[in-house]
C-alpha cells in the first residue's frame, strides 16, 4: 500500500541523488576557478564582463545585476518563506539530503542499541506500532560507523564538487593525485561530518541550520499554518500507546505539545503514522492529525485540545495517509 512515508522515502531519495549528481552533470554548481555559477550547463554570471570591457553602460550593468542576481535570489527566498509560512519546514522533512541522513542513522542506531540518538535517556520499545519488532544488536554498530563514515565522505566530496570542477576532483581522487587543498578539505570535512552525524545530527537541524531556522520563523509567524494537532478531549484513549508518536519523531520532539514546543517540526508525519497504527482498531481514528486554518489556532495560541475545531476530522483538517 502506498503510504505517506513511502512517498516521502522516494521523494527524499530522488532529491538526495540529485544533490550528489548535480555538480557532475552541471545542473548546478559554483566554480570558484571561473568565479561564477554553472546552471544547466550554462555560465550564470551577472553579465558585468561587457561593462568591464566598456561595451555597456552603468545602467545596463545595474539592470543585469537586478535581473541575473537580485530577482532570482529574491524569488527563491520568497518561495521558501511562502511555503514555510503556510506549511512549515517541508523542505527539511521532504527533501533535505541532510535530514535523510539523520533518519537513516537514527534507524541504524536503534538497531544497534535501541535508541535513536546517543543522547536519548531510555531505549525505545522493541515493538513498533505496526507490530514489527526491532531487537537491538551490538553488531549493528559496525553498520552505524560504516554508514556515518560513508555519508560523511559522500557529503564532503559532493560539497567539494559544488566548488571545484567535478571532472577535476573525481579523476584526482581515483588516481590518488588530489591537491593539498583538495586532500585537506576531504579529510577535515569527513571528520567534521562524522562527528556531526554520530553525535549532533538532529541537534544541528534544530539549532544550527540557517535554512531550517528561517523556515521555522516563517511558520511560527502564521498561527493558521499546518501543524500537528492533538485531540485533548480523547486523552484517555492515548494512555495505553506508550508514547508511540514521541518515539517516532526523528527530531526528538513531543508531537502532542503546543506549537512553540514544536518549533523545529519538519512535518515528516511519522508521529501521525505511529498514532494511526496504534489506533487502527479505534472507530474514532487517530488522536493526532495535521490541522490548519481555524483548527490550528488551538495549537498556536493556547493549550492543545480545547479549541472548538479540534474534534475528529474537521472540515479544515488535512490528514496524512
Amino acid at each position: 500500500m502506498d503510504t505517506l512515508q513511502d512517498r516521502r522515502f522516494w521523494l527524499r531519495l530522488a532529491f538526495f541523488i540529485l544533490f550528489v549528481v548535480a555538480p557532475p552533470l552541471d545542473i548546478f554548481r559554483l566554480d570558484i576557478n571561473l568565479g561564477h555559477f554553472i546552471l544547466f550547463g550554462q555560465n550564470w554570471t551577472l553579465g558585468l564582463e561587457a561593462f568591464q570591457r566598456g561595451e555597456i553602460s552603468p545602467a545596463e550593468a545595474g539592470a543585469n545585476i537586478i535581473l541575473r542576481g537580485f530577482i532570482p535570489i529574491a524569488s527563491i527566498i520568497a518561495l521558501v518563506i511562502g511555503v514555510s509560512y503556510k506549511y512549515g519546514r517541508l523542505y527539511c522533512g521532504w527533501l533535505c539530503p541532510h535530514f535523510s541522513v539523520v533518519e537513516m542513522i537514527n534507524a541504524l542506531m536503534r538497531r544497534s542499541f535501541g535508541k535513536l540518538t546517543v543522547w536519548d535517556r531510555q531505549q525505545l520499545p522493541e515493538r513498533d506500532p505496526d507490530g514489527y519488532v526491532v531487537r537491538p544488536n551490538p553488531l549493528y554498530w559496525i553498520v552505524v560507523v560504516s554508514a556515518v563514515f560513508g555519508f560523511a565522505f559522500l557529503w564532503t566530496i559532493s560539497l567539494l564538487t559544488y566548488m571545484l570542477p567535478p571532472d577535476e576532483i573525481y579523476p584526482n581522487l581515483l588516481n590518488g593525485e588530489l591537491t593539498l587543498f583538495q586532500r585537506s578539505f576531504l579529510i577535515a570535512g569527513t571528520i567534521a561530518f562524522m562527528v556531526e552525524f554520530m553525535f549532533a545530527r538532529h541537534l544541528f537541524c534544530r539549532f544550527a541550520c540557517a535554512v531550517g531556522l528561517f523556515q521555522s520563523l516563517a511558520w511560527m509567524a502564521n498561527k493558521r499554518a499546518l501543524v500537528v494537532g492533538f485531540q485533548r478531549k480523547r486523552v484517555n484513549e492515548c494512555v495505553s500507546c506508550n508514547a508511540s508518536c514521541d518515539n517516532a519523531c526523528p527530531m526528538r520532539l513531543k508531537p502532542r505539545s503546543i506549537k512553540r514546543h514544536m518549533f523545529t517540526c519538519t512535518q515528516c508525519g511519522q508521529c501521525l503514522q505511529a498514532c494511526d497504527q496504534v489506533q487502527t482498531d479505534n472507530s474514532d481514528g487517530a488522536l493526532i492529525n495535521w490541522v490548519q486554518n481555524a483548527a490550528a489556532l488551538d495549537v498556536s495560541d493556547r493549550e492543545f485540545g480545547h479549541g472548538p475545531q479540534s474534534n475528529k476530522n474537521p472540515d479544515n483538517t488535512s490528514e496524512g495517509s
